[in-house]
């Protein structure tokens, strides 16, 4: 959808999840074989993990202070089936939480999300106002206050709708021209 960079980290793969459905289009990746080994899934996870993006876009959508696209399972509830280890490296001391089952796409979501708490870059993980949209990108605006994918196609859509509201508001269905 965007031309932005992908996420830091792990949180690339939450954002490449969230992606596997265009929801303009109504593509969902998670449909083919291709996009469920893109994740290291058999064709029976395809529906777990469905639940599980959609419920991260719903993150992602309250993280840009947006409500839910649709009623979702609880993030919560999903992550908990996905118990984190603590890990220390024996040569620096250094500690961190990693999946207890490295092969769940579920254990691998916690996991980043953990690294995204400790990095601070969790809650710039956003989704797009859009609602046409949804895409997940990752907010790299200094004061993190970014509200679409792409400034240039959701964000232009958006405030020529604005624009066109307001030129009605203002005394009909006609917004003139200037130039």
């Amino acid at each position: 959808m965007n031309d932005r960079a992908p996420a830091p980290g792990g949180l690339a793969l939450v954002q490449e999840l969230v992606n596997t459905l265009n929801v303009e289009t109504g593509v969902d990746a998670l449909a083919t074989e291709e996009g469920l080994s893109a994740f290291g899934l058999a064709p029976g996870e395809a529906a777990a993990a469905r639940e599980l993006r959609e419920s991260l876009r719903a993150a992602c959508l309250a993280h840009a202070g947006h409500p839910p696209h649709r009623a979702v399972p609880d993030l919560t509830g999903l992550l908990a089936s996905a118990p984190l280890v603590v890990t220390v490296d024996a040569a620096s001391g250094a500690a961190s939480l990693a999946p207890a089952d490295a092969s769940s796409l579920t254990a691998r979501v916690a996991s980043a999300i953990a690294e995204a708490i400790t990095a601070g870059t969790w809650l710039r993980l956003k989704a797009c106002e859009a609602s046409d949209c949804h895409w997940a990108y990752y907010d790299r605006s200094p004061a993190g206050r970014s509200r679409w994918c792409d400034m240039g196609v959701c964000g232009a859509r958006a405030k020529m709708r604005a624009y066109r509201a307001r030129g009605r508001a203002a005394g009909g269905d006609r917004v003139e021209r200037r130039g």
